[in-house]
This record gives structure tokens, sequence and C-alpha cells, in this order.
């Protein structure tokens, strides 16, 4: 049950972030436009996304290899989320993998 309630608290943060990046493409916006809209968050919901990579290979290797950017997106989780600071490294690896 945590890991749907943890799977769902990533899919709500990393679809702002995908919101954020079409609004300057796709509306016509200037770069400065759409980053005046853009709330704050948006920046650290980025740091999720972006951490993919390391996620997989944090995963892949058992939890032996810890990228700068799986790091920064675990603080970012564990910050804005009660579940999130009760689960595991892998655990929340996993989850950023299932998004």
């Amino acid at each position: 049950m945590s890991r749907l309630l943890l799977a769902c608290t990533l899919i709500v943060l990393s679809s702002s972030a995908f919101a954020g990046s079409f609004g300057g493409t796709t509306g016509g916006a200037s770069a400065a436009g759409s980053s005046a809209s853009s709330g704050s968050s948006s920046g650290n919901d980025k740091v999720v996304v972006q951490a993919r990579e390391d996620a997989a290979s944090f995963v892949a290797s058992d939890g032996r290899i810890r990228g700068v950017q799986l790091e920064a997106a675990l603080r970012h989780l564990r910050a804005s989320s009660e579940s999130a600071r009760a689960a595991s490294d892998l655990q929340l690896a996993q989850a950023i993998l299932a998004q």
C-alpha cells in the first residue's frame, strides 16, 4: 500500500514538471514568460525526472552506484513526502523508474 502511495506521489510530482516543460515550447511563450508563470517547485520536480538514469544504475548495481542526481532526488522526495521518508533508497529509486 505504501509503494502505491509513493508511486502516486512521484507521478503527481513529475506531472507538474512535464507540464511546465511543455508550457514554453507548445504555447509559444517566451522563456521569460514561462519561467515567471511556473511555480518554484517545478525546478525541484525536475530533479526527480532527471534522476532516472542514476536510479537505473542504482537499482541495477544493487545500490553500489549512487549518482549525484539520484542523491538530489532522494533528498527532495524525503523533504516533500512523508511516505518517502519511510521508504528505503532502493524503493525510491524503483519508484522513480516506475513513473
